[in-house]
């Protein structure tokens, strides 16, 4: 089977789960992870028989998406903020809004201290894609995260070996533990998705995504927020910064919790105008 003949059965195949240009886009990157090719090499050599064990490795990654399996674990990596990420069962496929959320991040903390060494906490690291963002824009920071699985902090290891970034992962469950440091900077994307929410969420994401990184794991889809504020009030510094990924449904809710400790606290919409983050400033 050639290139060009492979990407029409790659287009047959997946034409129900996928619009012409999501499988143009899918069957190149998948053909680039297997032969090596880009885009310009795929059209140069589009008449190029390929390898057979090449063919199968695609094949089976049609399989696979035809399974619903996000492509991101069947390439076993993903693009975010300009770096590649380790992605397995075992963690979350970062999102869009984790990445606008880390855009403000950023341009805050950069606007918000001098050349102070930062102490930075993140809550539920998952693939460790937020501390190390931080790290590698804040070098000078001592940066931590808390994660409750051992297997998806064994991930943001290996994403930060990978970066070779110094990041501090605490095996702990966050709801249980105690926080003993202070800190410049809080910043968490919890489990917000409430239990009640469950049949919203679509199947690909339920059957393939950790249920404890997107569901809270009480009836209170707070919980986490909750712990966050006290933690916030007793451990954030004095004009320390609050960053907060939250549930779109729960905006003034969650923003409530923060207004007594914060000497400025703000409900900030996504690009899609929902309610998305909490912004905060001791």
């Amino acid at each position: 089977m050639t290139i060009s003949e492979f990407k029409q059965y790659f287009k047959t195949e997946l034409s129900d789960l996928y619009t012409d240009s999501e499988c143009a886009f899918l069957c190149s990157i998948f053909i680039q992870k297997i032969t090596g090719f880009d885009s310009f090499h795929q059209r140069r050599f589009s008449h190029q028989e390929l390898l057979k064990e090449d063919e199968r490795k695609l094949f089976e990654m049609v399989a696979e998406l035809k399974m619903n399996k996000p492509y991101q674990h069947i390439l076993g990596e993903t693009d975010f903020f300009g770096m590649t990420f380790f992605v397995d069962e075992n963690v979350l496929i970062p999102r869009p809004e984790t990445e606008e959320l880390l855009e403000m991040a950023v341009y805050k903390i950069r606007n918000h201290f001098s050349d102070k060494k930062l102490k930075i906490l993140d809550i539920g690291t998952g693939s460790g894609i937020i501390p190390l963002v931080l790290k590698k824009h804040f070098p000078k920071a001592e940066v931590f995260s808390i994660d409750f699985s051992e297997k998806a902090l064994q991930t943001a290891r290996k994403n930060a070996a990978f970066h070779q970034l110094e990041v501090h992962f605490i095996h702990q469950d966050y709801l249980n533990y105690e926080l003993t440091d202070h800190y410049d900077i809080i910043i968490s994307n919890p489990p917000y998705i409430g239990i009640d929410e469950k049949s919203e969420i679509a199947n690909s994401v339920k059957e393939f995504e950790p249920t404890m990184a997107l569901f809270s794991p009480t009836s209170d889809a707070l919980v986490f927020y909750r712990k966050i504020a006290k933690d916030a009030e007793r451990y954030l510094n004095e004009n320390g910064l609050l960053f907060l990924e939250i549930n779109q449904k729960l905006g003034p809710e969650t923003l409530e919790l923060y207004t007594d400790t914060f000497t400025d606290v703000q409900l900030i919409k996504d690009l899609s105008e929902n309610d998305r983050f909490i912004l905060g400033r001791k």
